[in-house]
């Protein structure tokens, strides 16, 4: 593996360890905690989408006429990762993104969809986040950890985007988060099978395969310049950062939840 990547993901581990090791995941406990976790945990889950179709944009041709850009292995590289995350399979084999998965998930156990469905909407009719922020009454950790990624994205660098998509994202469900979800399978079987089963398939799709595309692709457009990978490795850690605050914020609520 490219010496830089391992550079990167020695220094970045400690900031990966307190993530995966949170302690969000010792007060998720029943159906009432998961649902506040999803209710945050869906906008990482949508503008990773955006994340990725930025990548798109910026690697390949989305525009008439097409000519070729860029190199063929990395156009290769992003749609394949487009082509997982944005028409997957669903429990019953229908195409489904995986953002359109996760609402799934949280209808399916009564999750308060209200906030990113609203959230949505606005920006599809204002193209202003502020606003529409505030008309969904965004959690704000949430929304720091959504303009953290909409910045990378208007940077337009894309090895950046890259960076984040791939060392701010990859691999970071622990296996003590999915042990709770199991056990709450076990007890709510008709209340959490998408939602097991959408954990199963980022570690299947995300956490294996899109992770070694995601960790070449950034190799490729960083090649030798070790300007960009310096910023690489500070935006990974920056993405770190916003992860363990959106957690932080998860962890909150149900606290005082529980405390109530």
């Amino acid at each position: 593996m490219n010496e830089q990547i391992e550079k990167i993901r020695k220094n970045i581990e400690p900031l990966r360890q307190e993530i995966m090791n949170h302690k969000v995941y010792s007060v998720i406990n029943d159906l009432d905690d998961l649902r506040i976790f999803m209710k945050y945990h869906v906008y990482a889950v949508w503008d990773f989408m955006s994340l990725l179709k930025a990548l798109q944009n910026n690697l390949t041709c989305t525009s008439i006429p097409w000519f070729p850009k860029g190199s063929a292995d990395t156009r290769f590289l992003i749609n394949e990762i487009v082509v997982g995350e944005e028409s997957d399979v669903d429990l019953f084999g229908n195409r489904k993104s995986h953002f359109e998965l996760y609402l799934d998930a949280m209808h399916q156990c009564d999750a308060n969809t209200v906030p990113i469905q609203k959230f949505i909407e606005a920006l599809k009719h204002t193209g202003n986040f502020n606003e529409a922020y505030q008309s969904s009454e965004t959690p704000s950790e949430a929304k720091d950890f959504v303009n953290f990624t909409f910045k990378i994205i208007e940077s337009n660098k894309d090895y950046l985007q890259s960076a984040i998509f791939t060392f701010g994202r990859e691999d970071l469900i622990p296996g003590m988060f999915i042990s709770i979800i199991n056990d709450i399978h076990k007890k709510f079987p008709d209340s959490i099978s998408i939602f097991k089963y959408y954990l199963e398939r980022h570690i299947e799709v995300d956490g294996d395969h899109h992770s070694h595309l995601a960790l070449q692709m950034t190799s490729n457009l960083c090649g030798t310049n070790d300007a960009f990978w310096h910023e690489v490795e500070l935006a990974s850690i920056e993405s770190l950062k916003k992860r363990k605050a959106l957690w932080d914020g998860v962890y909150n609520e149900i606290s005082l939840k529980k405390a109530v």
